[in-house]
């Protein structure tokens, strides 16, 4: 009995050693498995690290996009005013054309008539002294016509005491 009792005994060792052994074993593979886990928590408290970073670079992306999109419809607004206002330039320089056009053709036609006054100023003045001269020779005629009046009276006169 002792021999069973040796072999049995054997075999419990040999199973409690193989136990022991897949013990082990279990307990290597549980600590690599613990360090892979501790390794990839790190890893994931890493990306969510990189993730919350990134969040905030895509916010601050997000916000820089936003004002460029804000400074770009400035920039077509600014783009359209400025289109008005060269659509209006173009308009006051073409009422500018017009206007100093205009004012040639008035310039123009005040020198025609600047010339034509001083024309008429010369042929009033000539014929104010042509006047003159008629008024002179009429007086002169209305003078000899009473000296010739008075003479012919005198005549008569004289003819009648005859």
């Amino acid at each position: 009995m002792t021999d069973r009792i040796k072999e049995k005994l054997n075999t419990l060792r040999a199973e409690a050693d193989a136990a022991t052994e897949r013990a082990e074993i279990a307990e290597g593979k549980v600590k690599k498995l613990e360090q892979e886990l501790l390794s990839k928590e790190q890893e994931i408290q890493s990306l969510q690290h990189k993730l919350g970073i990134a969040e905030g670079d895509l916010e601050k992306a997000e916000g820089k996009l936003s004002d460029a999109k804000h400074a770009s419809e400035e920039g077509e607004q600014s783009k359209t005013a400025n289109q008005e206002l060269l659509r209006k330039v173009a308009l006051l320089e073409d009422e500018l054309d017009t206007a100093e056009k205009n004012l040639k053709e008035c310039n123009d036609k005040l020198r025609q008539v600047d010339v034509k006054a001083e024309h008429f100023e010369r042929q009033v003045q000539r014929l104010e002294t042509e006047r003159d001269d008629w008024e002179n020779k009429y007086n002169d005629a209305v003078k000899a016509h009473s000296a010739t009046k008075k003479e012919l009276d005198e005549l008569a006169a004289s003819l009648e005491g005859l």
